[in-house]
């Protein structure tokens, strides 16, 4: 299991974003970045520096920036609008509903340093409700890629997709998960990393290389776990999560998000509505003032680390067995 995880030459996700799209637009002239006043945060200096007739910067001005990205969009731009998503997604939130989704212009919104990446500027820099409110616009593709591969796959696919799209990235570098030379990336079909038959392990994002790592703890207790890179959580891939719970005795859902309205309650969601009933649980940071320090601190208190969620694994396969 150990050497599932391949950290060599790893990079922050968003590195792999701004590299990605310097080699889209060297081919194409119809890649544009708009920022606000987050080229720097978004890794998006380079990108500015090669392309200056190809990025847009309207200062802090969230509203504005999908504003001006829809316009773009309109005019058959490929347009990519990058914010900190904690902003992008609360106080632009109605550009993006009526903006974006409404109006059907494919934006791809990049919501950066998401989640708790921001962690010691506290609960007003956390993103832990865009899950929840994109889920419930209409037209608007949700995902956070788990590593490098899926995130270069997520920007190529992103950049020919007609549809607006909605991308989540952490700060931290996040290593290859597994080798991927065979597989394709696809919006709305999520990637098995390991297989197992007695719990399913479904994580999102940067809260997947825990996951793994978990699962190599408890296959040294002989307890073989599915974990599931469900890189999209709208559409989610309904057919693979049925294949996995029906062949693992217990469920168990792990985000960087609220409890409420993201991954989980979806993946629960669907599984009750199909008669799908196992033992089940949502990891992820609960309803409460949330506790500030480094990513990694608020991770460890709420369980979101290698031990918390072989515990919570554990604990589960033990319930589904009795």
């Amino acid at each position: 299991m150990a050497e599932q995880i391949n950290t060599t030459s790893c990079k922050p996700n968003l590195e792999v974003f701004s590299e990605t799209l310097q080699r889209l637009a060297e081919t194409d002239r119809n890649i544009v970045a708009v920022t606000s006043d987050s080229r720097g945060s978004g890794k998006l200096v380079p990108f500015g520096k090669r392309f200056p007739k190809q990025i847009v910067e309207v200062g802090i001005a969230e509203q504005n920036l999908v504003g001006v990205a829809a316009g773009l969009a309109s005019c058959n731009k490929k347009v990519f609008a990058t914010s900190p998503a904690c902003f992008l997604t609360a106080r632009a939130l109605e550009q993006i509903k009526n903006d974006v989704a409404y109006s059907n212009n494919p934006v791809k919104v990049i919501g950066i340093s998401a989640g708790v990446s921001y962690g010691a500027l506290g609960t007003t820099h956390h993103s832990l409700h865009d899950f929840a409110a994109l889920r419930a616009i209409n037209n608007i593709i949700v995902a956070a890629p788990a590593d490098n591969w899926e995130t270069e796959q997520a920007i190529e696919l992103a950049a020919k997709t007609e549809l607006p799209v909605y991308l989540r990235f952490g700060k931290k570098p996040m290593p290859f998960l597994k080798e991927a030379s065979e597989e394709v990336f696809a919006f709305g079909k999520g990637r098995v990393i390991v297989e197992g038959d007695a719990i399913a392990i479904i994580a999102c994002g940067e809260t997947v290389q825990p996951a793994l790592e978990a699962a190599a703890l408890l296959r040294e207790e002989n307890i073989a776990a599915t974990v599931v890179s469900m890189h999209t959580i709208k559409p989610l891939d309904a057919e693979l999560l049925s294949a996995v719970a029906r062949k693992c005795k217990a469920v168990l859902t792990v985000e960087e998000h609220s409890i409420y309205g993201g991954l989980g309650e979806a993946c629960a969601s669907w599984l009750l509505q199909q008669g799908i009933c196992r033992p089940f649980k949502i990891m992820g940071i609960p309803d409460e003032y949330t506790v500030t320090g480094s990513q990694g601190d608020i991770f460890r208190h709420y369980g979101i680390s290698k031990t918390g969620i072989a515990d919570a694994a554990r604990a589960l396969v033990q319930v589904a067995i009795q």
